[in-house]
């Protein structure tokens, strides 16, 4: 333990992947909980897979167009909000099922971006770590971009709190109340997208639903007030993150899964501790 404060103290690298997890931790715990409320765990799955497109587009264009100002984490933002709105919008235009339009944008995401690195010239390592995760790549400018999106979905969160939670419990009362049902929905999904960018930087795209979901999840078998929720799972998050970091910077092992697995491995044992409670 003492060896990684040491490591953080004074490689920058660890640093920055420190913060980076915090940051994502943040709002992971927070976005987690409105996900795990209103059951739509699987729409971040879709969100997080379809990101390959923005990710492989603007990989595209920073190596063929020699646009440099195309950073494949600018790609993943835009091309998660807008899968986002496209799912919010089929859905409340067409009353389409969800889990439909969650596999049709899921699998065309992934074949956009699939095709666009196809024609990428170079060995794509950028695209291997956003696919599992790479903390220790974290750059400055990548901080201060995740720093400005979890500053901005906190803010969102705390001014429309109250309008969140009626649409996560209750649609039909909340349209009653005279709310813009539709409209926080398709926020409500953005603020999603704006997550697993943020986390995919933390375990990667391949592991995002690990670290929406199972926080909020795990919290939940403690507590049914949202608040309360919200805040045990940033803690929960947190932990995972430098438990995590610290037994893969001590066994050398991908920071990314070994997140995940501490995070999967506290929800098995949350599971048996609570069905024990329950049984005596």
């Amino acid at each position: 333990m003492t060896q990684f404060f040491e490591a953080v103290a004074t490689n920058s690298l660890i640093l920055y992947a420190l913060l980076a997890g915090l940051a994502a931790s943040v709002v992971g715990g927070i976005i987690g909980s409105y996900v795990v409320v209103k059951r739509i765990a699987f729409i971040s799955g879709s969100i997080s897979h379809s990101v390959l497109a923005g990710i492989g587009f603007f990989l595209w264009l920073e190596r063929t167009k020699n646009i440099a100002f195309a950073s494949p984490l600018q790609g993943a933002l835009l091309a998660g909000v807008a899968s986002a709105i496209l799912i919010g919008w089929i859905h409340l235009k067409y009353r389409q099922r969800e889990d439909a339009v969650i596999a049709a944008v899921w699998s065309v995401g992934m074949a956009i971006g699939i095709l666009f690195i196809s024609q990428t010239p170079g060995y794509n390592v950028e695209l291997t770590n956003f696919l599992v995760g790479n903390l220790l790549w974290v750059s400055p400018k990548d901080l201060l971009f995740l720093c400005i999106l979890d500053v901005a979905v906190v803010i969102t969160c705390y001014l429309l709190h109250h309008p969140l939670v009626a649409i996560c419990f209750d649609e039909d009362q909340a349209r009653l109340q005279g709310l813009k049902v539709h409209r926080l929905y398709l926020l409500l999904l953005s603020l999603i997208a704006v997550t697993v960018v943020l986390l995919m930087q933390v375990v990667g795209i391949i592991l995002v639903m690990t670290m929406l979901t199972l926080p909020a999840t795990i919290a939940n078998l403690y507590t049914n007030k949202l608040s309360r929720m919200m805040g045990i799972s940033i803690l929960l998050s947190m932990a995972f993150c430098l438990i995590g970091m610290m037994v893969s910077f001590h066994f050398d092992l991908p920071a990314g899964a070994t997140i995940a697995l501490v995070a999967g491995v506290t929800y098995a044992l949350s599971l048996i501790r609570a069905h024990a409670s329950r049984s005596s």
